[in-house]
This record gives structure tokens, sequence and C-alpha cells, in this order.
């Protein structure tokens, strides 16, 4: 069983910058599976944000996310984080982190993921 714990939301202004951080315990060990950042703003269906895989050395990102937000781990701390730039109103949702066990599913199908966090929420301000 794996528990994640999302930290780092809060309130921003538009083109502000925030990281998320999402801590992972429990089993297996946090560097046998990818991980990823998810979205839902209210009325919208949750979407996907990045993804990593167990090193660090692949990632993924939304076209609508690309070149602003950053997704990187730390296995040592078994943490994710996700570093977001240039910030939109349009990211404005909560950011729910997931742990993906085969990392051969569709990262962006949300069915994919093995275990979810309870969510923290981010608001941008325009």
């Amino acid at each position: 069983q794996v528990q994640l714990v999302e930290s780092g939301g809060g309130l921003v202004q538009a083109g502000d910058s925030l990281r998320l951080s999402c801590l992972a315990t429990g089993r297996p060990l946090f560097n046998n599976y990818a991980m990823a950042w998810f979205r839902q703003a209210p009325g919208k269906e949750r979407e996907f944000v990045a993804t990593i895989n167990w090193n660090g050395g692949v990632t993924h990102y939304a076209d609508s996310v690309k070149d602003r937000f950053t997704i990187s781990r730390n296995n040592a701390e078994a943490t994710v984080f996700l570093q977001m730039g240039a910030m939109k109103s349009e990211d404005t949702a909560t950011y729910y982190c997931a742990a993906r066990f085969d990392w051969n599913r569709d990262y962006e199908n949300s069915h994919s993921y093995n275990y979810w966090g309870q969510g923290t929420q981010v608001t941008v301000s325009s």
C-alpha cells in the first residue's frame, strides 16, 4: 500500500511561480514506480499534467503546461515535485499526485494509476 500526501498549494497571482510536493510512504518503495500530476478544475474532468519515470530520466507533459511546468523527483526523499511557472488563471485547480506501477500503461489516462493523493488547491488570480 502506498500513501501519497501533496503539499505546497495556495493562492498566487498570474505570472507567479509555485512548487508542489508529494511525499510517498509505504510499499513498494518509491523508486519502483512512475509518478504523475493531474489536476481538476470545478465542473471539469480530471486532466493529466505531467509524469516522470522511476529514475527521473523520462518525463512527459500536457501541451497546456509544456515549457512552464517541470516535474522532478528525489528518490532518497520519496518525493515528487511540480515546479509551476508563468502561471495562468486557467491553472486554477485541485492538483493530485498519483503513482503508476506499470510504466507501459497510458500515462494520460487516470485509470492507469494505482494510488492517489488527497489533492492540494492551487488558485491563480488574474
